[in-house]
């Protein structure tokens, strides 16, 4: 049997940032506002006022002089509409041609955004006002064709608008896509702020060439397709506290290269070292026909910058994967008749000597289905002391036995891609994509996982709960092998994490540190992807390249 003496877990000190960019959901949005003004005595009224003036500022940043330039912007009854009014005024105080389409009456206005209202009417701004009736949609036509500004201000629905919208409205946002430069107030109209991404969905609303967002981004801002409604975007911060924001309540995160670098730190190399202090990966993959999977892994684990790696395959893969790399080195283990990987490896304790002064175990690329095979993945996953991560193969064993993935010693990594994950949780790929997020999200914390969800934006789910979304990679990366290279990257950043010189041998992790390491190594397998991408296009890229780009990857972080 195997070594069952587990690492305990302590907390530890780690350097890192609290959080990677925080993306804020409406109601989140919404709570701090309100916390900021409960608990810290900053008045919605100056809120307000900051974000008005953050859009003005960033219109002059983008455009240049606004002097003579004819600005529309349009409002509706909330605070973004109230948001809207302070725009119009910093822009008409400076002499801004400068109108105000108002899409609600005067009388449904209430709280901070009338107190604005009732400043630019005191002060004179033009104001127009249309109102959901029998001859709004043709007075909206008629407005819109008369006004054409050359820039209109979205400030019409913002954060918390519920959906579907009415018919006025609807109307409304199709007359606005008809103005070519749009600045957006926190979200282009008709996109829901909360989308995370997933299935497509049609969507109405202007393409905002410049869409400022106050506090923290929101999920819309970033997420596919819903992006795509903002060509550019800016975060404007208007007075909310930097805590209020980067509370663990908000639990989705966007992982950007200033995050991954300040990470990155710690991965930097005094001069005395020697490769003991970079950690010894274990990686059990391959079968007869699946070679390619194992070493892919291991070829990109050693790029990643891991001292030691042994990549144990079934005994007829030896020869094989012994002859594609000069500084891995190879274990021969148990094999089924057809190549497969046996349970005899554990039951003749095999893995008792192997597992000796290794920190990570990378299981699954290629091992293949066999009957033999997924029992043996089983037996490992309960006996290992070590941390591992799963991949491929490996995840598809505990199909129809969830739950025996509970049943380990250490952390658990999990690595599927949509069919793998949507196999796992017995449902259909369409609706894990629909609801990829919140699926993720509900398994990691079930059953006490990092799981990452690969594809456009992958997703890490943590075990607290955490979203980090990636910021990286391209189609070009749908390909052959990416996968492997992944769990390569990952399995190797950790490893060597865990083994640098001023870890002392962790046997302690801070949970938050964890989830900031494997959020980087996701980025910087598709940063890779994205470098290769520049050179070799979308259809010639392979594996291999994304593992041959990380040099450049690693050189960008350390400059």
């Amino acid at each position: 049997m195997l070594d069952t003496t587990a690492p305990l877990f302590f907390k530890s000190s780690g350097n890192f940032k609290k959080t990677s960019m925080k993306l804020l959901l409406s109601a989140q949005a919404k709570t701090i506002d309100q916390k900021t003004t409960d608990l810290y005595g900053i008045p919605g009224l100056l809120l307000m006022e900051n974000a008005g003036l953050g859009v003005f500022h960033e219109m002059e940043s983008y455009y240049g002089s606004l002097l003579g330039k004819r600005v529309l912007v349009v409002c509706g009854k909330g605070n973004n509409g109230g948001d809207g009014f302070v725009v119009a005024r910093q822009l008409y105080l400076r002499k801004v041609k400068t109108r105000v389409l108002l899409l609600t009456a005067p009388s449904n206005l209430k709280g901070d955004a009338l107190i604005n209202f009732d400043i630019i009417k005191r002060i004179g701004v033009p104001i127009q006002v249309i109102v959901d009736g029998k001859n709004s949609k043709q007075e909206l036509k008629s407005f819109f064709y008369a006004e054409s500004p050359d820039i209109l201000v979205d400030a019409l629905l913002g954060t918390g608008v519920r959906f579907p919208l009415d018919s006025f409205l609807t109307e409304a946002i199709r007359n606005m896509t008809l103005i070519s430069q749009v600045v957006a107030v926190d979200i282009p109209s008709g996109i829901d702020c909360d989308f995370m991404g997933g299935e497509e969905q049609k969507m109405v609303g202007p393409t905002a060439e410049l869409t400022i967002t106050f506090s923290a981004p929101k999920p819309a801002n970033v997420c596919y397709p819903a992006s795509n409604f903002s060509k550019i975007w800016k975060v404007v911060p208007i007075g909310v506290p930097k805590e209020l924001i980067e509370s663990s309540d908000n639990w989705l995160n966007y992982v950007t290269f200033d995050d991954v670098q300040e990470n990155f730190k710690s991965f930097l190399r005094p001069v005395n070292v020697h490769k003991g202090h970079f950690g010894h990966l274990l990686v059990v993959a391959g079968s007869l026909g699946k070679t390619g999977a194992a070493c892919l892994t291991a070829k990109a684990a050693l790029s990643s910058g891991t001292g030691l790696i042994t990549l144990g395959v079934p005994a007829p893969c030896l020869p094989i994967v012994a002859s594609q790399s000069l500084e891995i080195m190879t274990e021969s283990l148990k094999s089924t008749e057809t190549g497969g990987l046996s349970l005899e490896a554990i039951k003749e304790n095999q893995f008792g000597e192997l597992l000796k002064k290794k920190t990570l175990v990378a299981l699954g690329p290629g091992l293949g289905y066999e009957k033999d095979t997924v029992e043996f993945i089983q037996q490992f996953l309960k006996e290992c002391p070590l941390p591992i991560v799963l991949d491929a193969d490996g995840i598809n064993a505990f199909q129809g036995n969830i739950n025996l993935l509970e049943d380990r010693k250490n952390f658990l990594i999990l690595t599927p891609h949509p069919g793998e994950f949507a196999s796992l949780l017995d449902i259909s790929i369409k609706h894990l994509l629909k609801n990829r997020i919140e699926l993720a999200r509900k398994f990691a914390m079930d059953h006490g996982l990092y799981l990452i969800l690969k594809g456009h934006q992958t997703v890490l789910a943590t075990p607290s709960g955490q979203i980090y979304l990636n910021s990286t990679g391209n189609p070009g990366m749908a390909t052959a092998g990416s996968g492997d290279v992944l769990t390569g990257v990952i399995s190797g950043m950790i490893a060597q994490w865990l083994s640098m010189p001023d870890s002392k041998q962790r046997t302690s992790i801070d949970p938050n540190d964890l989830e900031k390491i494997i959020a980087s190594a996701v980025f910087i397998h598709g940063m890779a992807g994205d470098f290769a991408q520049n050179v070799k296009g979308d259809q010639a890229l392979t594996a291999s390249d994304l593992i041959s780009f990380l040099v450049d990857v690693f050189l960008k972080l350390t400059n």
